[in-house]
């Protein structure tokens, strides 16, 4: 335990699988918290078995459960109960995102604990959230991001596409996250814990508020655009004679520098189809088509050279081993290395730079590679640890 990070002293259970809680509470515990993680007997998270891409081991499982304990137990087995009482009740924090109701059924419910250890901060992570019409409906990633309408306004006019990571989960995990971290801060103040009720659905409705308001109030959906922007143009990608170049514009003095400097075309923001940023998006076909065909006589290099001598923000696409490899990546220091059950591990370090604070990164544990010294630590003997795996309770 890390005594200078903010969640030291801080634990937090977790019943827990796949992606939404698993990436908040591995936040909680590289701010010094405690997380036990509870975990089927034999198998673990279903995300275990996602892939084996890291060594034999899943990716998935891999970018989500560093920094945590490894708890084997049978939810539903009767010797459960009492194991997961014990363990509640030493703790600060209940996260769970198991199918709807389940946490109910098993005596684990916010009304349920929070009447019995109200300074428990209880957070339940589902699809659509603990009421509503919906609240009973299975929920993965790609259904939620369609429910929400992603697909709607993501991909080319011609195919809606998904997000290339799992979205809905990642919003949800943080908002759960951030949320967590207010209760047990408003908790220090009045004592009391709080009743969290995160679903992915809103959490990826937050992110959706450009779209949203601009259909609402716009009367239309903004179209798919591929990799362009749906409103501002010029922004995108855009071919030099050897590659793509992306690029954006953001307001009308940035559009004088670009064709002044880069397109040397200084009489183009006088022309009515291009001077305002309503006017080029309605004529976007022949902005892109102009840009294009002045950046056909160049090398990306050259085009990505005169964008940076007039200010004009600008990408590469990166490939994955890209960004990987990535110079600034390096510069920063972001790397750092965990053990794991296939051994160490290379692990980017969390985004949360907060000066004379370094996280607690440790390993990525193994099923069940903590139930006994958890148990041990209840006051649980070594004979009853293995009446326990005889029952296939553990």
């Amino acid at each position: 335990m890390n005594a200078s990070l903010p969640l030291s002293g801080i634990t937090v259970v977790a019943l827990e699988q796949v992606i939404a809680a698993p990436f908040c509470t591995r936040q909680l515990a590289e701010l010094g918290a405690r997380v036990i993680k509870i975990e089927r007997p034999g198998v673990g998270d279903a995300s275990r078995g996602y892939d084996t891409t890291v060594e034999g081991l899943s990716s998935h499982f891999v970018w989500v459960n560093r920094s945590k304990e490894s708890l084997t137990l049978d939810a539903k087995h009767p010797q459960a109960a009492k194991i997961l009482d014990q363990l509640i009740a030493r703790a600060d924090v209940f996260v769970q995102n198991i199918a709807p109701g389940a946490a109910a059924r098993l005596g684990l419910g916010a009304e349920t604990l929070r009447k019995k250890y109200p300074r428990l901060v209880w957070c339940g992570i589902s699809g659509y959230g603990e009421n509503g019409p919906y609240s009973d409906k299975r929920a993965y990633d790609l259904l939620v991001q369609c429910e929400t309408g992603l697909l709607s306004v993501t991909g080319t006019q011609s195919h809606p596409s998904k997000a290339g990571i799992p979205i809905a989960d990642i919003s949800a995990g943080m908002y759960a996250f951030s949320g967590i971290l207010a209760a047990l801060y408003r908790r220090q103040a009045t004592g009391e814990g709080a009743t969290l009720d995160i679903s992915m659905f809103e959490s990826l409705g937050e992110w959706l508020g450009f779209p949203a308001y601009f259909t609402a109030y716009g009367g239309s959906a903004p179209p798919r655009t591929g990799a362009f922007h749906a409103t501002i143009v010029p922004y995108g990608p855009f071919q030099a004679s050897d590659g793509t170049v992306f690029l954006g514009i953001q307001n009308e003095r940035e559009f004088a520098r670009f064709c002044t400097h880069v397109l040397q075309l200084p009489e183009l923001p006088k022309d009515p189809r291009f001077a305002t940023g309503s006017a080029r998006n309605q004529h976007r076909d022949e902005m892109n088509a102009l840009i294009t065909q002045v950046f056909a006589q160049r090398t990306s290099a050259q085009v990505v050279q005169s964008l940076e001598a007039a200010g004009i923000a600008n990408a590469r696409l990166n490939s994955m081993q890209g960004f990987w490899e990535h110079p600034q990546l390096a510069a920063r220091n972001r790397w750092t290395e965990v053990d794991s059950p296939a051994g160490p591990l290379k692990a980017m370090r969390p985004p949360l730079n907060i000066n004379e604070m370094t996280p607690s990164i440790s390993a990525i544990p193994g099923v069940g590679q903590h139930t006994h010294s958890i148990l041990n630590e209840l006051g649980y003997s070594e004979t009853q640890i293995q009446s326990l795996i005889k029952e296939n309770a553990i």
